[in-house]
């Protein structure tokens, strides 16, 4: 089983940018890879994706133009970088795979995601 291992969060301030990266055990390269976040009594919202392939990338509205999903499967690494950071942003931002084909569309939804990680908590103060 491949483990996730989330990094890079923290406390900043509204307009700075931050970059979180996921970690994982094994090869990454029959995952589509995404970002999740959660607010405390809330449920948890897909953030970005990008598709095993590297090739395709989806982006929840709140976050397009902002954020930019990336990957290195060398590393066994996906990448967030997150810029223009907004209160509205703060959350535990957790990593996901979805063991896919290569036909397969990305998925947004939580129950797609075999394996998570962690999380990481980033807070934007105003």
């Amino acid at each position: 089983q491949v483990q996730l291992v989330e990094s890079g969060g923290g406390l900043v301030q509204t307009g700075d940018s931050l970059r979180l990266s996921c970690a994982a055990s094994r090869t990454i390269q029959r995952y589509t890879l995404a970002w999740f976040r959660q607010v405390s009594g809330k449920e948890r919202e897909f953030v970005a994706a990008i598709h095993r392939n590297g090739g395709r990338s989806s982006y929840s509205d709140s976050v397009k133009g902002r954020f930019t999903i990336s990957r290195e499967n060398s590393k066994n690494t996906v990448y967030l970088q997150m810029t223009n950071l907004k209160p509205e942003d703060t959350a535990v931002y957790y990593c996901a795979g979805d063991n896919v084909i290569l036909t397969a569309p990305i998925a947004t939804d939580t129950s797609s995601y075999e394996i998570w990680g962690q999380g990481t908590q980033v807070t934007v103060s105003s």
